[in-house]
């Protein structure tokens, strides 16, 4: 089984209550329900297909990997909604896309995993709209699905899998990306670091 599907496995079996969860909670927080979203670092695309429920969103689906980029396209087969989604083969430090051509960008858990952070977010505020809205970080929807979802990760990786992960999150703080988004510029941005997870939510202004 290749890396991606080994990913959308775990998503579809461990994590599948939390992206309902989190994307009501990025439109009742960013009141965005219409024009185009990109999901960012989407594996095989839940975020975006729990927002595209909800709302009228279009979708984009970027990605490094064409085989979790080939998931998403057939998920998005399989739930009727291939007209309103797209895929695009590419990397968050150079994203193929337009300046301020998106209206909303989402990202779970690929954040970590950004070799240059500073240039990913400025990737991020460059093909936002004027007033469009970032939504990125790793959460889990509310304290007790993130509980259900460590207790299943650890029956199938061991008591290992906690500390894996802190490997990889820590120093990756509300300080340390307040300091990257002060650095770039960015005036109008909100980190919400709490016990369900690590948001930076970012509104591109013009003030900014």
């Amino acid at each position: 089984m290749n890396k991606a599907n080994e990913f959308d496995e775990i998503a579809q079996n461990v994590f599948l209550p939390i992206y309902p969860l989190i994307a009501d909670q990025i439109k009742r927080e960013t009141k965005i329900d219409k024009g185009v979203c990109l999901d960012i670092g989407c594996g095989g695309g839940h975020l975006g297909f729990a927002l595209m429920k909800i709302t009228n969103l279009d979708v984009i689906f970027l990605d490094n990997n064409s085989d979790a980029l080939h998931i998403a396209k057939k998920r998005s087969e399989d739930l009727g909604v291939k007209q309103s989604s797209n895929t695009i083969l590419g990397d968050v430090q150079n994203i193929p896309i337009e300046d301020e051509s998106i209206n909303l960008i989402i990202s779970r858990g690929s954040l970590w995993f950004w070799e240059d952070k500073k240039k990913s977010i400025e990737e991020i505020y460059r093909v936002l709209i004027n007033d469009g809205i970032a939504y990125i970080g790793c959460g889990f929807g509310d304290e007790e699905t993130k509980k259900q979802v460590y207790e299943k990760m650890k029956e199938i990786d061991g008591e290992d899998w906690s500390k894996r992960r802190k490997t990889f999150t820590d120093g990756n703080d509300a300080e340390f990306f307040s300091g990257i988004l002060k650095e770039i510029g960015i005036k109008n941005f909100n980190i919400k670091d709490d016990e369900e997870g690590l948001w930076i939510i970012i509104k591109k202004t013009m003030a900014n």
